[in-house]
């Protein structure tokens, strides 16, 4: 499985990218929401974690691109951010992510929610290829 980890601070793309190798994923990053599109154009991800708050598209925008683009609307996307606000975590889900956690976040905390995204999306009938 392949997991893209989109953040505008390396140290925690490292670390994150640490959390998902040690436990048998493959990485790929990307600095922002603009960089993350150009890779998947090129790229193959099963899930996408990402930052909130980043320069050029945000994480907002970046979910809101990807749902609206039928080659990519089903990669499944956790939210991780430092912003612990309710608001922010209802407009996240609203606008298509599939998680959200705050920062900092452990190793555990990001796999048990990888796991319990992909049981969602099994439970609702698996993804959908068009």
């Amino acid at each position: 499985m392949k997991i893209m980890i989109v953040d505008d601070c390396q140290t925690t793309r490292k670390l994150l990218g640490h959390y998902l190798k040690s436990r048998g994923y493959s990485v790929v990053f990307a600095e922002n929401g603009l960089d993350a599109l150009e890779k998947l154009g090129a790229d193959t991800v099963n899930l996408i974690l990402t930052d909130l708050n980043m320069p050029y598209m945000d994480g907002m925008e970046l979910i809101k691109t990807l749902r609206s683009d039928p080659n990519l609307s089903d990669i499944p996307i956790l939210m991780v951010t430092t912003e612990n606000d309710e608001i922010e975590r209802k407009k996240a889900y609203s606008n298509g992510a599939n998680g959200y956690l705050v920062k900092p976040v452990t190793g555990d905390a990001i796999a048990q929610n990888i796991k319990d995204i992909i049981k969602q999306i099994f439970t609702k009938g698996g993804i959908q290829h068009g």
